[in-house]
């Protein structure tokens, strides 16, 4: 036998014995589960090509999943508005996302679920022959930002860069149109801050990459009503207003009104609520995230570990 047959023979051997490692996290494609250093998809597919998916992104704390029907819901919602249709039920689906935590093993992770427009015949073009399948992950949970700088407040700039108009790509269904928000996050790094905020062809602000934004001026809470995504832990924030008698408004807010608000905090699947502390360079509350965004924060994490609107995983899944 040459050696070039033995080397390969050996390979397949190792790779048919050797225990899967799912400590990184794990994966699901198109009906099969592993190792998510093993989650791939193939280069020719319009996902790919065309930034044709449509995800959601849940988290689990401490073992539990936060609004996984709240997230499963809009991730139907966003597969429906961009016209994909997979095999999987939404019981399924959520299903699919306690076995991944079941294999990891993970306790804190940071739960993906994505549409994929997949590839239709040799030379057809239209996306309507495509066929459409669901990938979902489950990776060890990260933050929007580092601890540090959740305890000092987030360094925001507004970009030059506005965000992609409604009447082009609907930002309510959570898709992979991420050029803009990704142009302006260059431009934040060149000129020191940690994030941008977007705004809107008419200079309002829409929201940045991966979070909505709040202003409190005058102790009243305001949130843009248009051209982001009506995130479910915007939704949260907007409950504990509610809840801690914090007036509350959902409207357009200009940028005027946001370099000069009192308190700036944002909102994220990636780190519940933060505050920010520096908008273009204009220090806010000392330099700290402000005493609203602060306890909205603080409520927001004490009502998650208390069990809010929380889905034990099931670890038992085999």
């Amino acid at each position: 036998m040459d050696t070039y047959r033995q080397e390969n023979m050996s390979k397949n051997v190792d790779q048919e014995t050797r225990t899967p490692n799912w400590s990184a996290g794990a994966g699901y494609i198109d009906g099969k589960f592993m190792p998510i250093a093993e989650a791939k998809i193939p280069v020719t597919d319009w996902a790919y090509r065309r930034s044709d998916v449509v995800y959601d992104v849940v988290s689990v704390w401490d073992g539990v999943f936060f609004r996984l029907d709240d997230h499963i819901a809009r991730f139907r919602r966003s597969m429906n508005r961009y016209k994909f249709n997979i095999k999987e039920t939404d019981e399924e689906i959520r299903t699919i996302l306690h076995k991944l935590m079941a294999l990891s093993g993970l306790r804190n992770a940071y739960v993906a679920m994505d549409c994929l427009r997949g590839q239709a015949a040799p030379g057809v073009r239209s996306p309507v022959k495509a066929r459409n399948y669901l990938s979902c992950h489950a990776v060890p949970f990260s933050t929007l930002v580092p601890q540090d700088k959740i305890e000092r407040g987030i360094h925001m700039m507004v970009s030059s860069i506005p965000r992609i108009p409604h009447a082009c790509v609907d930002a309510t269904a959570k898709n992979f149109h991420w050029g803009d928000l990704n142009l302006s996050m260059f431009e934040a790094d060149e000129k020191g801050a940690d994030y941008p905020v977007l705004l809107d062809l008419e200079g309002n602000v829409t929201e940045g990459p991966g979070f909505n934004v709040f202003t409190v001026t005058n102790g009243v809470v305001a949130t843009p009503d248009y051209n982001m995504l009506e995130g479910v832990s915007r939704a949260s924030a907007m409950d504990i207003c509610a809840e801690l008698n914090i007036p509350f408004e959902v409207r357009k807010v200009s940028v005027a009104e946001l370099r000069d608000a009192d308190e700036i905090f944002v909102s994220s699947t990636a780190g519940g609520v933060i505050g920010v502390s520096r908008i273009d360079g204009r220090i806010l509350n000392n330099d700290r995230p402000g005493p609203i965004s602060e306890k909205i924060r603080e409520t927001y994490w004490q009502k998650r570990l208390a069990g809010w609107h929380g889905e034990p995983v099931n670890y038992e899944l085999e």
